[in-house]
């Protein structure tokens, strides 16, 4: 079923990302860095059906090369915090074939990023597991007519009422800066974000697809959390204390909304200790872990096995993500609460089709159960057809009811897509299976987390103790 995804991350050169290895890996080729010198080779990635870069009029035809576009941005930003790319996630539809897919995504870049000025690397994946998505590298600054990378920014001086520039007590004249392209105003987001919804809108139009997609958050829709299902004639039966299929589907969304809010908490939790730690002086990576797995020999042997497996996970937690300080493990963390918020909303989005299903199909399987006293009800005289009637009024109003429902949602079609229901409803719950895997993996790092967060604290805690011994020592001697 087709889904709305885009996310927006920027490639900083100040969190360690390169662009040129970026580059890399989305198109599963080998690049190497004339910054850093470092070669990066991805070329036994799978999964990549289309690689292309769009140049806006004015960039150098030497740009569709990819390793000679990514080396100029690199080279082109001279400090070493500098914002390299702008790369944009987007899901494609599964509705939509491949070439379909690869037309869309081209479609969308270049109507909307590269007619803008914005030189863009666009890599299509799909490994066949039904998770076709594209990722869309973007330059950061503007071109300009002789094909040379112009500033992001420029400043501006600030004048007063009679229109002269305001003199600081350095001797230096208050300026501001001001953005030389609209690509970082905040507006911009939302914008592009309308944009993909309406270019899948159409483009599934196109194919007779009644599926829509809708780009803002489900808090925006007024939706908080995952719809449970509605009970129907089960309500009565579990008033009864008898657990029925729909209850228990219940009862299993209930659960995911509590675990989710409550992961949610901790994540929130560990995002404002983590922002409020000093920016000077945090401490380290290395002593946090020698801290997780010190005084093992006053350990039982069970706790020493469960600290060393502790010690294991949070390293390699660490050197997975490549983290090496509290600022980057607060960008992690930040990561992960986003990362939640999509599942979040992948899952709301799931459960409202499945809802939609299970109803499609059940009013179907009534249809279809009663289809035969119907016919046989039609066929009969006049004057035969009342006594029929009362004789069957459950089944025929059961099927006028179905046939009802049917009509108003096959959309013009003539045949019930049964089959296909179900093939979308099987898919969906594989699709769900997946997902809490990536959630348990989720779950998994907020507990690293949270362990590192235990060993910090008991790092600071002995710093200030050594720190404040000197001064108690000398408060005694006085005394």
């Amino acid at each position: 079923m087709a889904n709305y995804h885009l996310s927006i991350k920027i490639i900083s050169r100040g969190s360690g990302a390169s662009a040129v290895q970026k580059a890399a890996y989305r198109s599963a080729e080998m690049l190497e860095s004339v910054y850093d010198g470092e070669s990066h080779d991805y070329r036994r990635k799978t999964g990549v059906i289309h690689k292309e870069i769009l140049l806006p009029e004015n960039a150098p035809p030497e740009y569709k090369n990819r390793s000679v576009l990514w080396n100029a941005v690199e080279q082109s930003e001279k400090q070493k915090n500098a914002q390299l790319a702008r790369e944009i996630e987007i899901s494609l539809p599964v509705e939509l074939s491949k070439e379909q897919n690869i037309s869309l995504a081209l479609k969308y870049v270049n109507e909307v990023f590269v007619k803008a000025g914005m030189c863009a690397d666009v890599c299509v994946h799909d490994n066949g597991k039904g998770n076709p998505h594209a990722h869309i590298m973007l330059t950061m600054r503007p071109i300009d007519e002789h094909g040379k990378w112009g500033a992001k920014s420029k400043k501006e001086y600030i004048l007063d009422k009679n229109g002269e520039r305001i003199k600081l007590k350095s001797g230096a004249y208050k300026t501001r800066k001001i953005n030389t392209t609209d690509w970082n105003d905040q507006t911009k987001a939302e914008e592009w974000r309308k944009l993909w919804a309406d270019y899948q809108n159409a483009a599934l139009a196109e194919q007779a697809e009644n599926i829509r997609v809708d780009h803002r958050s489900y808090q925006r829709q007024g939706i908080e959390q995952i719809p449970t299902v509605h009970l129907g004639p089960a309500a009565w039966i579990e008033s009864r204390g008898i657990q029925t299929e729909q209850g228990d589907r219940n009862r299993e969304i209930e659960q995911i909304n509590r675990e989710i809010r409550q992961i949610r908490a901790r994540i929130k939790k560990l995002k404002k200790w983590l922002y409020e730690q000093p920016i000077e002086n945090p401490p380290s990576m290395g002593d946090i872990l020698q801290t997780i797995n010190a005084n093992n020999q006053f350990k039982s042997r069970a706790k020493k096995i469960k600290d060393l497996q502790t010690y294991i996970n949070v390293s390699e937690f660490l050197r997975e993500n490549n983290l090496d300080s509290i600022e980057s493990l607060a960008d992690r963390v930040t990561e992960m609460h986003q990362e939640l918020y999509d599942i979040s909303c992948t899952l709301k989005r799931q459960e409202r089709r499945l809802n939609s299903l299970d109803t499609h199909l059940a009013h179907t399987e009534i249809y279809n159960q009663t289809k035969a006293i119907y016919k046989k009800y039609k066929q009969l005289a006049p004057k035969h057809r009342q006594a029929f009637k009362e004789k069957h009024a459950v089944a025929i109003q059961k099927h006028e009811a179905a046939h009802k429902y049917l009509t108003e949602h096959l959309n013009g079609r003539t045949t019930i897509p049964e089959k296909a229901w179900k093939t979308e409803r099987k898919k969906l719950l594989q699709e769900r299976f997946d997902l809490a895997e990536k959630y348990y993996e989720l779950k998994a790092d907020v507990r690293n987390v949270e362990v590192i967060k235990r060993g910090a604290e008991r790092v600071i805690s002995d710093t200030e103790q050594t720190q404040d011994y000197p001064r108690r020592r000398s408060q005694e001697h006085e005394l």
